[in-house]
């Protein structure tokens, strides 16, 4: 018996115009608002210190979203923290 082999592939498109500011004016105090375009569709959302990210505006859609929040978290750390150092 000859088996068939179907390999699923997930293409990941990347986020546009990603941009971020500080939730408070005392910038000391963690916490970023962001926003991007993903799939021509506006996306907002917050992220924590702890790296927990609230979407506020235009949440994407189920099948995108650990590869959008994992994509904003990369971004986070090398925006904020690591031009920090």
């Amino acid at each position: 018996m000859i088996g068939k082999i179907v390999l699923k592939t997930e293409v990941t498109r990347m986020l546009q115009h990603f941009q971020y500011k500080p939730l408070y004016k005392d910038e000391r105090i963690p916490g970023w608002a962001f926003s991007f375009y993903f799939s021509g569709k506006r996306i907002e959302g917050s992220y924590q210190q702890d790296g927990t990210i609230v979407w506020t505006s235009g949440k994407p859609d189920r099948e995108h979203e650990n590869a959008l929040k994992k994509q904003v978290h990369d971004l986070m750390l090398f925006h904020v923290y690591d031009q920090q150092r």
